[in-house]
């Protein structure tokens, strides 16, 4: 018999199901939650879309809405809980996430599969620019954290805040290398017109 891979739900969808395993609530608290303890740093939140994700999971069974209320002038909030659906699908997603590397499609990886085609020089420089950004990232990564610990968050609950700071500092390592390798001459730039995969 063939099995199809598991398919994990977007890192949002997940958001939301552990907010609900905590307590049911509406998708406005799953905001502010969302913005208080730190998560829009590793988890992209657009306008629109917890409310679309939230409409999503609960078509899919995920989640179900348990009561709607209304406070003074305030429109109608819906309250939704997680579904037993919802916490198996939650805990199986999670260990995938957890186990498994996923193959990603960085921008950046993109950007240097195409580096040859672009001026020796012009390269270097904008290599630089971007060390000058991801230290500021490091720096930004290093204020959430000492916010978040602040706020009395123990260092499991930011545990995605270190790595996002490690993975930067670990890139502009790498990015500083490339540019010294470039200016040796320990990377050979390729000759305009000359064929780059032979």
């Amino acid at each position: 018999m063939r099995t199809t891979p598991h398919r994990t739900l977007p890192p949002l969808a997940l958001e939301i199901l552990r907010l609900l395993c905590v307590r049911p609530m509406h998708p406005y608290e799953m905001q502010q939650l969302i913005r208080d303890w730190g998560i829009e740093h590793v988890v992209k939140v657009r306008a629109g879309s917890l409310y679309h994700t939230v409409e999503r999971l609960s078509r899919l069974g995920l989640i179900e809405p348990v009561e709607t209320a209304r406070a003074g002038r305030r429109p109608e909030r819906t309250v939704y809980a997680i579904t037993e659906h919802g916490r198996d699908t939650y805990t199986a997603d999670l260990r995938e996430l957890v186990r498994l590397p996923a193959h990603e499609y960085p921008l950046f990886a993109a950007g240097l599969e195409m580096l040859g085609d672009l001026d020796r020089a012009d390269v270097i420089k904008l290599l630089e620019q971007r060390c000058t950004a991801l230290e500021a990232a490091v720096a930004g990564s290093q204020q959430i954290a000492a916010s978040l610990t602040k706020r009395g968050l123990p260092r499991l609950a930011t545990i995605e805040v270190e790595f996002t700071e490690e993975m930067r500092r670990a890139e502009l390592a790498w990015v500083r290398n490339l540019i010294d390798d470039i200016r040796t001459g320990q990377l050979p730039w390729i000759l305009e017109g000359e064929e780059r995969h032979s």
